[in-house]
């Protein structure tokens, strides 16, 4: 950052001219809950969700420009709390806060802008993964939806899985180590493993095979939670949204922190799971009900 907030606009550096924007809404009641989280809490999420997107482009934040809509009853020391979870995260990344805007509104909106560069390197896009290529992740899959399956069921204790969905843990770093590598497409897994997988099949004109043997640690890890609140575990695992992992084909050598789930193979765009079709979740539901 060049120059900060306190002018009408801030001034930031992209090391060779280009910059990567994108931007994420969340809403009180629909994206989270006061009850549940605290504004500290939403303030990282916030932050989190956005940075996923940099990383799944092989890039590098620089700063972030936050809009936030509020009653005008809020308490200042909640609106403090949130500005201090975005800077907590922010801070994880070396980069801050350069700007933003508050109103009055009937409730807490946030909706934050990321910016990023990808100095010396073109970007990874979703489109470019090549049959032969295996398709390797990193972080957590699943945690989220279990977490909110645990909340709202009003379980206590799984404590970690609860805290995963009010603050997702994206595996900051490992989206550069991927374009390093590189990583011929790259994803984050925000909508759901498969749901994900799908969009770099269709960008890239593929089709993707997920093998069940390699996930099965992740659903071993969120059986004993599945059971408790009467869900399948895998449906967390394939399908569970807000995780913020990393998907990614490499042609080659695949970066420590990152395990092989699958191969990329010559077909039509769609996703496979141990290379039976998949057509989404009710397509699944003999496959879910296994256990």
């Amino acid at each position: 950052m060049v120059i900060g907030p306190g002018d009408d606009a801030a001034l930031v550096f992209a090391g060779d001219g280009r910059v990567l924007v994108s931007t994420d809404m969340l809403v009180q009641g629909r994206h989270f809950r006061l009850d549940w989280a605290t504004p500290h809490d939403v303030g990282r999420k916030a932050v989190a969700q956005n940075a996923a997107d940099i990383e799944a482009m092989g890039g590098r934040v620089i700063g972030f420009v936050v809009g936030f809509g509020a009653p005008a009853d809020t308490p200042a020391p909640q609106v403090s709390a949130l500005a201090d979870g975005m800077w907590d995260e922010a801070r994880m990344l070396g980069a801050g806060i350069v700007g933003g805007d508050l109103v009055d509104c009937p409730q807490w909106v946030v909706s934050v802008t990321v910016l990023g560069d990808v100095p010396g390197r073109a970007p990874v896009l979703r489109a470019g993964a090549r049959p032969g290529s295996v398709i390797a992740v990193t972080g957590e899959l699943g945690v989220s939806a279990a977490g909110y399956a645990l909340w709202r069921n009003g379980i206590e204790g799984f404590d970690e899985l609860r805290r995963r969905h009010l603050v997702p843990r994206p595996p900051y770093g490992q989206g550069r180590a991927a374009a390093e590598a590189g990583a011929e497409a790259m994803i984050d897994v925000s909508d759901g493993l498969l749901a994900d997988l799908r969009h770099v099949a269709q960008a890239s004109g593929v089709t993707i095979s997920v093998s069940t043997d390699a996930l099965a640690p992740d659903r071993e890890a969120l059986q004993p939670a599945a059971e408790m609140v009467g869900a399948n575990a895998w449906s967390w695992v394939l399908s569970g949204g807000e995780d913020h992992a990393l998907a990614a084909a490499f042609a080659g050598h695949v970066p420590a922190g990152w395990r092989i789930v699958g191969r990329v193979l010559d077909g039509p765009p769609s996703v496979l799971i141990d290379d039976k079709e998949w057509n989404g979740y009710t397509g699944w539901q003999s496959f879910l009900s296994s256990g």
